[in-house]
């Protein structure tokens, strides 16, 4: 570089410091910077069709990363279970270990050279099986796929197996609070012949009972292309989806299933009682407390997440900040509603030290109706509409994401343009919308509030809270004697 070109390069470098500096000067560093108002998410078009053997596609074109996201999902989930809890679940784990002329080791060993990732389970709404693989091995990772959806082999050997690392599981559940108070507090809400009353994994009892042929009669019985939907996002077209996939998946004939019976139980609404469950000597008690939640498709969902951000819904919410942050009882707490076809539940939680439990419990109760009680501040307000507003694209950046983001609306039955005017949804709640949603699904009179940890220390200085009476159950809600 000669003298000039230098010379100018320093005049330059040192005009643009002098600016960045003189700039930096007139911030005004005792103030946030002010966020710009968050932008109207708008997702590209979803294209559907239908194959003639019943089963649904949804196509989302992302081109901008060769990667292809195929989940296959069976509508029903967990709620197939009725009277043999774990059945869902176990069928759908079973399905990727062994299919086709394929043992697990094969499937696995196969998606790893071609690059792509497999997986199947269930959740309380549907079963499902996961595809992600680049575009130049799709051909042969769809493959696999439709081996593990249509041709599993439940083979005896892999069922006992497998059933039998479930039976451990179950037994490791037994010395895990947190898993403890969450299984006390669904049996002792939801009533006994209500689906979510029984855990989604099955008991010692149901499981013990599983073999190859009551699992492929469940597969049988269930799995079919009339009860499917196929979502596909990422760098390939719709006539290249459908050529694909009716490659693979169109001679596919099963019977249509049966459709999934009503039930007829109701959650549990007591006034508030307090459920102990014993873990002599814990350091911690795990806490939860709330009652049955709301549908997904409730009109105030937007008020209700906005005032659940305020509540326990994020880092910066209160309940975390005052057992965290203020009162250091506990690493993290927090609240949030299950959105589920039947109403899930609304749960409030955290472990806390053991000789703070009925501190624990008393600002719990608090935050409770200081919510429900007095106005939220504008600030606080705007801080919450803008964590969900500004974090929502964060949830439709992967191919993953945004197959399971359609995924989520076909579960609830809500149109696909639903989140083109979410965020104005979010920005338009108001202080008094935030009250009048936290009045009406936030009961504190009426709340089931389960304790798992050291009896003996903990009763003592819970009775003398009087939040409502007391008993003492097991992990499945049993009353102890």
């Amino acid at each position: 570089m000669n003298r000039l070109s230098l010379g100018l390069l320093i005049a330059l470098t040192a005009g643009s410091a002098s600016t960045g500096f003189a700039q930096a000067q007139s911030f005004d560093r005792t103030k946030p910077p002010a966020l710009r108002p968050p932008a109207r998410l708008k997702l590209p078009p979803v294209r559907s069709e239908q194959l003639p053997n019943g089963m649904k596609l949804y196509v989302i074109e992302m081109h901008e990363v060769p990667l292809v996201q195929f989940s296959l999902v069976f509508t029903g989930g967990g709620r197939l279970d009725q009277g043999s809890p774990g059945m869902t679940s176990f069928t759908a784990d079973m399905l990727d270990e062994g299919a086709g002329t394929r043992d697990a080791i094969g499937i696995a060993s196969e998606a790893e050279f071609l690059g792509a990732s497999l997986s199947t389970g269930s959740d309380w709404d549907a079963s499902y099986v996961n595809l992600k693989a680049p575009r130049r091995t799709m051909g042969p990772a769809l493959d696999l796929m439709a081996d593990v959806a249509m041709r599993p082999t439940f083979r005896a050997t892999e069922v006992n197996r497998q059933r039998d690392l479930r039976l451990a599981n179950i037994l490791q559940q037994r010395d895990q609070p947190n898993t403890m108070a969450a299984l006390t507090f669904n049996a002792l809400v939801f009533p006994d012949g209500h689906p979510y009353h029984r855990p989604i994994g099955g008991d010692s009892i149901t499981t013990s009972g599983l073999d190859s042929a009551k699992v492929r009669a469940f597969y049988n019985a269930h799995y079919s292309p009339a009860n499917a939907v196929l979502v596909i996002a990422g760098d390939i077209t719709p006539a290249e989806a459908r050529t694909a996939i009716t490659q693979r998946f169109g001679s596919w004939r099963a019977p249509v299933p049966a459709a999934t019976t009503a039930t007829s139980a109701v959650p549990v609404d007591r006034p508030t009682t307090v459920f102990l469950v014993d873990k002599p000597g814990a350091a911690q008690s795990v806490i939860y407390i709330g009652r049955a939640g709301v549908e997904r498709s409730n009109p105030d969902y937007a008020a209700i997440e906005v005032m659940n951000t305020l509540l326990g819904g994020s880092f910066s919410s209160r309940l975390n900040q005052n057992l965290r942050e203020t009162r250091g009882y506990t690493y993290g707490a927090g609240s949030g509603f299950a959105y589920r076809p039947l109403p899930g539940p609304f749960t409030a939680r955290s472990a806390v030290r053991t000789n703070v439990t009925d501190s624990s419990l008393i600002e719990f109760f608090k935050e409770f109706r200081r919510i429900r009680d007095s106005a939220v501040d504008a600030v606080e307000l705007e801080r919450a509409k803008s964590y969900l507003a500004l974090g929502l694209s964060a949830d439709f950046e992967t191919t993953s994401q945004m197959a399971n983001q359609v995924v989520g609306l076909l579960r609830f039955g809500l149109p696909m343009t639903y989140y083109d005017d979410y965020v104005t949804k979010v920005m338009a709640v108001t202080v008094q919308d935030v009250q009048r949603v936290a009045r009406q699904y936030l009961l504190p009179d009426r709340f089931t509030v389960v304790v798992v940890g050291d009896l003996a220390t903990i009763r003592p200085g819970i009775e003398a809270l009087n939040l409502g009476p007391i008993s003492v159950r097991d992990l499945n809600g049993n009353e102890v004697h």
